[in-house]
């Protein structure tokens, strides 16, 4: 699905472009990573999340990063946000927008809801427009290199275990959602009308991906990985 972050695609533009971010030092910008989060953490301006986001954007845009995958991309966090907020909302007080009359209550907006879910939005939003910055400017090796060092052994091997296992979820979701697409389903149409089929598919996709990370392991062991970051003559 093209809503999903391709990774394959992430980890091309991480290893292949040449550009000036390419070449900043992958812990600067971990660094600032880890400003940005605590940044949109403290702060609920939205003068300040608006500059950010924009100022995010624009690195984004200079590094030579496809925007518009960037924004197709957005559509999980979208959910993701709409979905923990959607309720909250509706029990803001302040000056009333618009209700939504329903049987035995009545459902208002205010401006304070309002403020609340865009402000959300903009923090996820500027959280996931720089971790893909990251990824996609900074080679494996690096970002593998910057692994070992944070976290002692094995968790270092777990972590990058659980990266590398991540590109195989989310590979498998999209070959699943091609073919439940190519038999007449979709995302929004297997939610709202085949919910148990997509259930099944998500079920699926775990299990298959537990089943290629096991061969990916075996596989390793077979050419002398023995888990202590090394391989055996």
């Amino acid at each position: 699905s093209e809503h999903i972050p391709d990774l394959d695609l992430i980890t091309s533009y991480a290893e292949r472009q040449d550009s000036f971010f390419s070449r900043v030092s992958p812990w600067t910008k971990f660094f600032m990573l880890i400003l940005i989060v605590l940044m949109i953490t403290l702060t609920r301006s939205l003068v300040i999340l608006t500059a950010l986001y924009g100022l995010i954007l624009l690195v984004y845009w200079l590094a030579g990063l496809p925007l518009k995958k960037l924004f197709q991309w957005y559509t999980m966090p979208v959910i993701f946000v709409f979905s923990l907020v959607g309720i909250m909302i509706w029990t803001e007080p302040g000056t009333a927008l618009f209700s939504i009359p329903l049987p035995g209550f009545t459902l208002t907006l205010t401006d304070n809801g309002l403020l609340l879910f865009v402000t959300l939005l903009l923090k996820a939003l500027i959280s996931i427009s720089f971790s893909l910055f990251f990824l996609m400017t900074t080679r494996y090796e690096h970002f593998s290199g910057m692994i070992y060092r944070l976290f002692p052994e094995p968790l270092d091997q777990i972590f990058l275990m659980a990266y590398r296992f991540l590109f195989l979820t989310l590979a498998m979701t999209g070959s699943l959602l091609k073919a439940v697409r190519s038999r007449g389903g979709g995302l929004i149409h297997s939610i709202r009308v085949q919910g148990k089929l997509f259930a099944e598919v998500a079920g699926l996709v775990f299990i298959r991906s537990f089943e290629r990370a096991e061969r990916v392991n075996k596989a390793m062991v077979a050419r002398g990985y023995h888990g202590a970051g090394s391989y055996s003559a």
